[in-house]
Order: structure tokens, then sequence, then C-alpha cells
């Protein structure tokens, strides 16, 4: 028998999801003496923000007394194989940043047919509506907010540089297929619209791939038919998408005194930070990965072993790091000694 595409199967497991999505979620404590494993699946197992997660979950792990497995899964095959690994080893639970959230239904259904408690993380699962799983418990940002803090830095920025408006630029690195990303990037075009800078003068450059060739490759195209801005103001939905613009707007001259990036996640610009003469990249919006990774594991285990179950939506903040205080943010946040 011929085995069923990904999509198909995943459509197949989304329609097993029409049994009520609150039997999946009813807490049920263990019992006492039986031992908790969460499971911590990442999309980017390599990324240095999944690693920090992966640390802090393990912490959590420590000091909680549970078992913690960590799975890497870039696509959706690989996410299936993970939920079931995860049964089959005894998890009771996990929580999940998924390669892609448009696989929400199928991961639900998976989740259930596997008697797994399930709490997203970072990005918000998808239905087949097109609309986020309210009804799945998550533990994020503001991806909204966050861009708007990009965008007012930028302009702040703009104003202490002495920049004139009509001299400057944004180039705002999108990857709208990845809602969270959307609403990072509109959040801070949003905001810099706000300030009173003229909706003509900014321009999105779309990503293929969602890291920093794909960002370098997607700006090179923008610069070259843009030849005449002096001043760059650049976005994005993370630090490697406005690392990779740097990079494409450096190469043709410009330096960290003509332009200006601002990205988001804090913990892939650290070389950039550390490096001793300044480049365009002035800082990021931290997120803490510590938030991230610690707490969503000791949800996961106060529902397993305690039959507390955790709010729906809980949001985490973020704090502008740059060379002037990264080492210190850093130091508090738990990510460097």
């Amino acid at each position: 028998m011929k085995s069923l595409p990904r999509c198909s199967r995943f459509a197949t497991l989304a329609g097993l999801g029409l049994i009520t999505l609150a039997s999946l979620l009813t807490p049920a404590a263990v019992a006492a003496d039986q031992p908790v494993k969460i499971g911590f699946v990442v999309k980017q197992p390599e990324e240095p923000w999944f690693v920090l997660e992966w640390k802090f979950a393990g912490q959590a792990a420590k000091d909680l007394g549970f078992t913690l497995i960590k799975i890497g899964a870039t696509d959706g095959d690989k996410v299936l194989s993970a939920i079931d690994n995860l049964a089959a080893n005894g998890a009771q639970g996990f929580v999940i940043c998924t390669p892609d959230t448009r696989l929400g239904p199928g991961i639900v259904a998976k989740a259930k047919s596997d008697n797994l408690k399930l709490i997203t993380v970072d990005d918000q699962l998808i239905g087949a509506d097109g609309k986020p799983m309210l009804a799945v418990h998550h533990l994020g940002i503001s991806a909204t907010k966050i861009g708007q803090k990009v965008g007012a830095t930028l302009i702040e920025q703009m104003k202490q540089r002495g920049w004139v408006a009509a001299d400057t630029a944004v180039c705002a690195v999108t990857f709208e297929e990845l809602a969270t990303a959307k609403e990072r990037t509109d959040g801070a075009i949003d905001a810099i619209l706000a300030s009173g800078f003229a909706k003509d003068r900014i321009y999105k450059a779309p990503q293929r791939t969602s890291d920093i060739p794909g960002a370098f490759d997607a700006v090179t195209i923008l610069l070259t038919q843009k030849p005449n801005v002096k001043h760059w103001l650049i976005c994005g939905m993370n630090d490697s998408a406005v690392l990779g613009a740097v990079r494409a707007i450096e190469q043709r001259g410009f330096t960290a005194d003509s332009c200006v990036g601002v990205g988001i996640n804090g913990t892939d610009c650290i070389a950039e930070l550390e490096r001793t003469t300044p480049t365009s990249f002035y800082g990021s919006m931290l997120n803490s990965a510590k938030a991230h990774g610690y707490q969503t594991a000791e949800m996961m285990f106060h529902w397993i072993k305690d039959g507390k179950e955790p709010p729906l939506d809980t949001r985490t903040v973020s704090v502008l790091i740059t060379r002037d205080n990264f080492r210190q943010v850093l130091k508090e946040q738990g990510i460097r000694d």
C-alpha cells in the first residue's frame, strides 16, 4: 500500500481532531510514584535561541526532578515521528516550536491520539481556517508589540543621528509565510509610520529562506532597485534577517554612520555586538529564552504532576540590548556568567 504524502497525513490527523480539544487538555495528575517525562521539540536545534531554550528547560528538569527529552524536528514528518517517539518513551506531554505553524491541526490530533499534553512555545499553531488555535496552550511574545519597539528604536536612532527623512529609507526584511514574522515586521512598520515617516520610503525585501543568506539575497535585490538612498533603517523578523541585511548594505559601502539595524531575539547577534569595530547592527530586542525554556517546562510539569492546567495564553517581554549593555543584560538573564 502506498504511503500518504505528508500533507495528506496531516489532513488525516486533522480529521481526528474533530473530537473536542478540551478532552486533550483535561488535567489529570499522574500517580505520585510515576516518573514525569517531558518532550521539548524545536524546529532549528542548532540555532542559539533554541539551544538556550533547551538549556533552561534542562535546568527546570533538574530543579523539579523530571526527565527532559530534547528532539529537533525540522519538517512535518519529523514532527510526527517526534510525537510518536515521545509517547513510546513514556512522556506525558511535550512543548513544541513547530517548523510550520500550519501543521497545527495535525499536531493537535497526533498529540491527542498519543495521549500527550501539549504546550506551544514561540510560534502559535494555525488552524485549518488560517487563524491561531487559541484553545491550545501557548507561551510566546507579543509579536506586534516587539515589532513596534523595533520601529520606535529605529526612529529614535534616526533622530539622534540627525538624518533627514527625505534621505532615509526603511528596509523591512520580510518572511510573511510565518504569521509571527509578519506580525513583527508589520509592528515595526506601524510604529515607523506613526512617527510621521513617509509610507513611500518604506521598502520590503521578501526572504525566500529565513536565514542570513536569505536576507542578504533579498536586500541585495532591493539595493539594486534603490541606489540613491543615503541612510537605511533596517528591521526584520529576527537577528538573522537584520544581520543578512546589514551584510548586504555594508557591501555597498554603507557604514555604522550611514545605516542602523535592530534585530529581534538577542541570542544570534552576540558575536556581532562583541566586535571591536561597530557595525550597522545597533542592537536587538532580547526575548527571554530562560522564560520560554524554563517556564514552559515548569508549566508542563505541574500540569502533568499536579493536574494544574496552565493559562491558555502567556506572553513574555523583551529588552533592548546594545554594545553598551548586552554583557550585563545577558548576565541578568542567566545566559552568560
